[in-house]
């Protein structure tokens, strides 16, 4: 099954940006009015200097992030295969992550404020110690329409896989118990020819 985020992910993205436009410009304005200025220097001309670059900061990190956010949500896209979910990612380097289901032990789900106002959702992939990422997370799906139905579903789908894997650890774990059976007849006898071999 072939998912594409949703578009409100790109719009989740602008929010942030939106997010950090707002608190560098506060922070420009809490720059304006505690530092310690010269008695030959007025604000207005600290406002001079501070704004411009505050504004210039703010205009390029519009004009880098904005085509880059699209272009990645553009070429993301998951595949829920019958034994991985596969992540296809990037925009000049294409990566595909594919995580096998075996290896993986829960999925989390998380939704931001971004994410509530805007009716979607991420899917965390947690595996066993083998997430190379800061976060901790194999993997995630971000801008799920579906989050609640498709969670419910890899978890059921992860939670059958494992039954399965701990009915076969039983199975195997209970056959070698003739094998302990047979070391401890072999260990009793062994104690008995050393008891003889004392005797003599």
């Amino acid at each position: 099954m072939e998912i594409k985020p949703d578009k409100n992910l790109i719009t989740k993205q602008w929010f942030v940006l939106l997010t950090v436009s707002f608190f560098s410009a506060l922070f420009g304005l809490i720059l304006q009015l505690l530092i310690p200025l010269d008695p030959n220097v007025t604000a207005g001309e600290v406002a001079i200097i501070l704004w411009p670059i505050i504004v210039g900061v703010i205009i390029l990190m519009w004009a880098i992030a904005s085509p880059l956010v699209i272009l990645w949500v553009k070429n993301l896209s998951y595949s829920l295969e019958e034994e991985r979910i596969t992540i296809k990612k990037g925009i000049l380097t294409k990566v595909q992550q594919n995580i096998p289901y075996r290896a993986i032990t829960d999925f989390l789900l998380n939704r931001s404020l971004y994410d509530r106002w805007l009716k979607i959702g991420t899917i965390r992939i947690q595996t066993a110690g083998q997430s190379r990422t800061p976060t901790g997370y194999e993997g995630q799906l971000s801008g799920l329409v579906d989050w609640d139905g498709l969670h419910q579903q890899l978890r059921a789908k992860i939670k059958k896989l494992h039954l399965v894997a701990e009915s076969t650890t039983t199975a195997e774990n209970i056959s070698p118990a003739t094998g302990d059976n047979k070391l401890d007849a072999i260990l009793a006898e062994l104690r008995a020819i050393r008891k003889e071999l004392e005797s003599k």
